[in-house]
């Protein structure tokens, strides 16, 4: 039979060791992190919408006048029209005139090709893009309020560990205010990093759905004059 043995750890010696800087210093981790956090999220949101905006025709009108041109020039069989419209400094940054200048690049193929490598192209070079900052927005939004609920913990770390330091003298409500002032405010800081980050990326997501509704009607009108480029060319 073993004998149980019984260690009697000195538990007094950790109410002695002091934390307090440790818990400063990370305190301070904690501020930077969630600075960075709002600063990168604010910015990934902006630059988002900018990139949104960049795409977009900043009108129907606008939209439709150029796909009049398009049609016209079609209708003539003047693709090299087509791909100097679409390389002009006020469309070449839009999302259908990129489109557009994929096409007639590969007009020699078959209807059916040319609108997947063209669903293949919006998904690759503009989708893809939309995807990876909306990412880092959402991670933001979930890293936020962890950091604050880390930061809410360390502060009632630092305030249990000044009650057992100081044995049975007790403590003074004053020297716990800073520890618990540290947790509630970096609670209320998380929360109020993600919850406009949220509002903000509902919007940004809004958009692009609009965006991509809009490139697939402008596009469908686009490829009907194609096709019909296409078979008068075969005639």
């Amino acid at each position: 039979m073993h004998q149980l043995m019984k260690l009697d750890f000195p538990v007094s010696t950790f109410a002695k060791i002091d934390i307090t800087p440790i818990l400063d210093w990370f305190g301070i981790a904690i501020y930077a992190a969630m600075a960075l956090a709002a600063v990168y999220g604010l910015y990934s949101v902006i630059v988002l919408m900018r990139r949104v905006k960049q795409k977009s025709f900043p009108s129907r009108e606008s939209a439709d006048a150029f796909l009049d041109d398009v049609g016209e020039l079609l209708e003539k069989s003047n693709f090299e029209g087509v791909t100097e419209a679409c390389d002009t400094p006020e469309l070449w940054s839009r999302a259908v005139p990129q489109l557009v200048h994929v096409a007639i690049e590969n007009r020699a193929k078959p209807i059916k090709k040319v609108k997947m490598i063209v669903g293949e192209f919006f998904a690759r070079e503009i989708i893809a893009d939309f995807d990876a900052r909306t990412s880092w927005v959402n991670t933001i939004v979930k890293s936020a309020p962890m950091l604050g609920l880390l930061g809410t913990v360390t502060g009632m770390i630092a305030a249990f560990a000044k009650i057992a330091g100081t044995g049975s003298s007790g403590v003074k409500p004053s020297e716990l205010a800073g520890d618990i002032s540290f947790a509630l405010f970096t609670t209320a800081a998380g929360l109020a990093i993600a919850i406009p980050l949220v509002i903000l990326g509902a919007v940004t997501a809004t958009r692009i759905s609009r965006l991509q509704d809009s490139v697939e009607e402008n596009m469908g009108t686009f490829f009907d004059d194609l096709e019909a480029a296409q078979v008068r060319g075969a005639q």
